[in-house]
């Protein structure tokens, strides 16, 4: 975005504040860990407002109280009802700003989450691997939940190995086991033993460890309700992908994409050139107006907004240049949780956007 001259505005960031490569954002408001209605209304108002007066070519909100809800209290809570519907809520508001401002033809809108949620069961559904073997066998042992990564010593792998696999609801893996589908087993700091569980349940070295989990919204009076992480062939792991606006094709009901085409999307919107990236133009292509090839863009400001976090982008192109565009914006809603009913994702926010 910085090498396209393009002011990219970021509200809610976690890091946004942290130069990196020696670029900042032209604009940072700091992250939040359980933020407001308030603060989400703020920041939405506040991107549009640095969007139409020209201040900003690209604003970003991200918002992540439903995920804190749903880690807190599980997804199926009235704590997560009540965080979507403020964001239900702000979405209204959102809608009547756009219409107010007659920007119904220059804007973008995209929502999407970076990942799901499900239920767990702490007490219940637990493997505790302090029950199956000895730990003064293991080197290192890094994370607790859906995945664990284990480095046994080397004269004990073979027997931490064996007794692992006779575990029930989890898998166990060595390097060279671990499926190709997860894009993962090439990696230079991959662990000798990958331990996956099923879903629902939450492995941890001992449960009588694991800490109450504690945020600003509410009392800490257990540990965590709900969790993301498990395989992806997982319904409740999947998140959404909605969009609308002048670049995008009317009521298209697209396949399922993948995370890493959300960045390709963006990029063409934002008149961008995209970075070498693991997205496929094949999955994404046919979502967009007059799409010729994936360095052509139009002229169109771009929102945008995650949820669970919930990422807000905002891109206005009111005085761009070369593959700039230059007469609309563009919104992108990010959900990494959302609540889920009847084993399907359900955000009402949409229908204010018509989407």
């Amino acid at each position: 975005v910085k090498d396209n001259r393009c002011n990219d505005f970021l509200y809610l960031f976690l890091g946004c504040e942290v130069e990196i490569l020696n670029v900042r954002p032209a604009f940072c408001k700091e992250y939040v860990n359980s933020p407001s209605k308030e603060d989400l209304i703020d920041s939405i108002t506040s991107s549009l407002a640095a969007l139409s007066s020209g201040k900003a070519d690209m604003a970003a909100v991200y918002y992540e109280k439903i995920d804190v809800e749903g880690h807190h209290f599980g997804p199926e809570s009235p704590q997560v009802k009540t965080a979507v519907q403020h964001l239900d809520l702000t979405m209204q508001i959102l809608n009547q700003k756009i219409k107010d401002s007659n920007l119904e033809n220059q804007l973008n809108v995209m929502l999407f989450s970076d990942h799901g949620m499900t239920k767990i069961q702490w007490m219940e559904k637990v493997i505790e691997l302090d029950k199956y073997i000895d730990m003064s066998d293991i080197v290192k042992i890094m994370d607790r939940g859906p995945v664990v990564s284990l480095w046994p010593k080397n004269t004990t792998y073979q027997k931490v190995y064996a007794a692992l696999s006779q575990v029930h609801n989890m898998r166990v893996y060595s390097r060279q086991e671990i499926p190709e589908r997860f894009l993962y087993k090439k990696g230079n700091f991959v662990s000798s033993l990958t331990l996956v569980a099923e879903p629902g349940w939450f492995i941890t070295k001992n449960k009588t460890t694991l800490p109450y989990w504690k945020n600003d919204s509410g009392e800490a009076s257990a540990w965590q309700n709900g969790w993301h992480g498990y395989d992806n062939e997982f319904l409740d792991m999947r998140g959404f992908f909605l969009a609308v606006g002048p670049d995008f094709k009317k009521n298209v009901r697209a396949a399922p994409i993948r995370a890493v085409d959300v960045y390709n999307l963006m990029c063409w919107t934002l008149g961008v050139h995209p970075l070498p990236n693991n997205g496929s133009w094949s999955r994404v292509e046919y979502l967009l107006n007059g799409f010729e090839n994936p360095l052509q863009s139009g002229m169109l400001w771009t929102f945008s907004m995650g949820l669970l976090g919930v990422l807000v982008v905002l891109h206005s192109n009111f005085a761009r240049h070369a593959l700039i565009r230059q007469d609309s914006m563009f919104f992108v809603l990010l959900i990494p949780v959302i609540h889920r009913h009847g084993g399907e994702a359900r955000i009402s926010s949409a229908e204010y956007l018509s989407l």
